[in-house]
């Protein structure tokens, strides 16, 4: 490994030569543009060699300086595609980095009409945003401008999914009007296929929990809205579980509602999500209970 950064580290030096030649009006007499295509390939050499040394930064570095050559010599396609490869080195490393790499190469993607390529790195730093910046806010943007690309291309299957992480994050945030419109939107979506109708309760117990967290008079009416939309949903345990709850909520009655989540999680494991979601509820019975 040792020997292969080293190895890179040569071919850094050997491009950079192989520029500084080319430039000047000596340079560009005696084959600058061949001198400018061996540096490429030198670059390109360096960042693999960084790639096996695990040198992610390095790597990163070197398919920048790639991309930055292909750009200049308008191959605008090679210098996304290399873009990309750097973003995808930093992410290791350096998240901003990787998400700068990424805009570069989302800007030529779109100036050339390759929405869905934009619309896939735009879903990348939303994941980057996510999972490694923890910042929601800038996640929901990029999953937000992802959907509406995937959209645009007919792409409905992905942009629903980013819309649903937008509406996973708006509930976190407390924006529960913004989330109960995305899971309804995504409901009446998956009631139009055969395949995707039963995906359907889920967003509909996704939304009636947010409304629950507002105002249980809304979502007495928002659950029998969803029933009349989709029968099969009267019959689920979810739909049983909410009318339990909203049962519970009337009587303010702790124990009971805690009861009933218990046993219906007993049955069907429930995330971080739904936990957050129906601890908040329960804290509207006892706003003093955190248990």
């Amino acid at each position: 490994m040792a020997d292969a950064e080293q190895k890179a580290k040569q071919l850094m030096m050997e491009a950079e030569k192989k520029l500084s030649s080319s430039k000047g009006f000596l340079g560009s007499l005696f084959g600058g543009s061949t001198k400018v295509d061996e540096a490429m390939d030198l670059y390109q050499q360096a960042a693999n060699k960084f790639k096996m040394a695990k040198k992610w930064g390095a790597a990163g570095h070197a398919f920048t300086e790639l991309a930055s050559l292909h750009a200049k010599a308008g191959s605008r396609l090679d210098a996304a595609t290399n873009y990309v490869e750097a973003g995808n080195c930093y992410k290791k490393t350096d998240p901003n980095e990787s998400v700068n790499c990424l805009l570069k190469a989302i800007e030529i993607y779109t100036d050339m009409g390759k929405f869905t390529m934009a619309a896939k790195h735009h879903q990348s730093i939303a994941e980057i945003y996510e999972t490694e910046v923890a910042d929601m806010e800038k996640a929901i943007q990029h999953f937000e401008q992802a959907s509406d690309y995937f959209r645009g291309e007919e792409n409905n299957s992905s942009a629903n999914k980013c819309m649903l992480k937008v509406a996973m994050y708006a509930a976190q945030m407390e924006n529960y009007e913004k989330a109960i419109q995305i899971y309804e939107q995504v409901a009446t979506s998956s009631l139009e296929s055969s395949l995707l109708k039963y995906s359907a309760k889920e967003y509909m117990f996704r939304a009636a929990l947010c409304h629950l967290c507002v105002d249980l008079t809304n979502a007495r009416i928002a659950v029998e809205k969803y029933e009349e939309m989709y029968p099969a949903f009267q019959d689920s345990r979810e739909c049983k579980l909410l009318k339990s709850l909203m049962n519970h909520l009337e009587e303010q009655n702790v124990d009971g509602f805690t009861d009933t989540v218990k046993d219906y999680d007993s049955i069907s494991r429930l995330d971080q999500w739904y936990t957050t979601m129906l601890l908040r509820i329960k804290k509207s019975i006892n706003p003093e209970d955190i248990c």
